[in-house]
This record gives C-alpha cells, structure tokens and sequence, in this order.
C-alpha cells in the first residue's frame, strides 16, 4: 500500500485526475496541425485546486529526487502559466521559494517591451515548464526566449508527453515527463 501523502501517492492522485478531467476522446485538431483521437486539456488539471497542487508537488519532488537546483521556472503562455504560479506558490510554502516567469508568444510592443516576464538574471539557473508536449515546438521557444536572457536551462518538466518526437527534440536538455500518454491510455477510459 502506498502511503498517504508520499511521492508515489501524490503522483498516483495526479494520474487519476489527469485521466478523469483532462484526458478526451474524439476527433481533434492539435496545435501542430496533426488530428489525434484524443486530447489532453492539461489546464483543466492545473487550474484545478487540488490538480494545481499535486502538480507543483509531484514536479517538487521530482526536483528533489533528480537534483534539480534552480531559482525560477516557466514557461510558454499559456500551457505553462497555471504550472509557474503553483509551483511558486508551493514551492514558497515548502521553503524552497522558486520565483515564476512567463515566456510571451510575442515580445511587448509597448511598456517595457519583454518577452519574458518575471525576475530573469544572466546566468540564472531555471526550469522550462510546459502541459503537454508533442513535437516540443512551443517548448523550445520558450527555452530559447530565456537562453536569449543568459539563463541556463537546469531541465525541462512537463505535465505529459504524448510520445511524437518531443523527447528526441529535446535530447540536449535534461527532460522529465511527469507522465508518458501510454500510462494515461493504459488506465480506465474516460468519458468522452
């Protein structure tokens, strides 16, 4: 039995809510281009109270298992937002503050004119942030967008990977899927 309030159970607890409310069946469209059979909604889990959470703590604990050291994390608006600002939160209440950035699709035509938003320095050690990642297109903007800034990128965590080519796109980069599609396809079928 899996203790309460573990890695393994919070994570158990993540995969459940990830198959009951974000995990879709039909005809879709991806971002991509491509059409799937199904669609993974990850905001519907990481806007989601208890999904927000069990999400900054299942990523926390994999920092702490993998050794991942870095001072901010995010990603691209707007799979990555909910996941930044959790995991800040989280991660402050824990006392392990890590600040939150937002990597913009578009750089600021007014203001200040950022890409990037949030408390960025040269030489920062950061973590890139993504929902789900297909072909990691979106995912490596948003690393190029801080790399640009000076930061080094300490790893790449997603919520899921759907196994199309993401991960060998991001075969330079430490890359940690919480979840591979196979184990949320593997699990008792959600509604439609």
């Amino acid at each position: 039995m899996i203790a309460p309030g573990s890695p393994e159970s919070r994570r158990a607890k993540l995969l459940d809510l990830l198959r009951r409310k974000a995990l879709r069946f039909g005809s879709f469209t991806l971002a991509s281009g491509r059409t799937s059979g199904y669609y993974l909604d990850g905001r519907l889990v990481t806007l989601d109270a208890e999904g927000a959470w069990l999400t900054a703590r299942v990523i926390l604990d994999l920092m702490e298992r993998e050794r991942v050291d870095a001072r901010a994390a995010g990603g691209l608006t707007l799979g990555a937002d909910p996941i930044a600002g959790a995991l800040a939160a989280v991660s402050h209440a824990e006392g392990r503050a890590l600040s939150a950035f937002i990597v913009r699709k578009e750089a600021k035509v007014h203001g200040t004119g950022r890409k990037v938003e949030g408390e960025l320095r040269e030489g920062d050690a950061v973590v890139v942030l993504d929902d789900v990642v297909t072909t990691a297109g979106s995912t490596l903007q948003a690393i190029r967008a801080v790399e640009e800034l000076g930061c080094k990128v300490a790893a790449v965590i997603c919520l899921v990977d759907r196994e199309e080519g993401g991960a060998e796109a991001l075969k330079s980069y430490r890359f940690y899927p919480l979840f591979r599609v196979s184990e949320l396809l593997a699990g008792p079928a959600p509604r439609a």
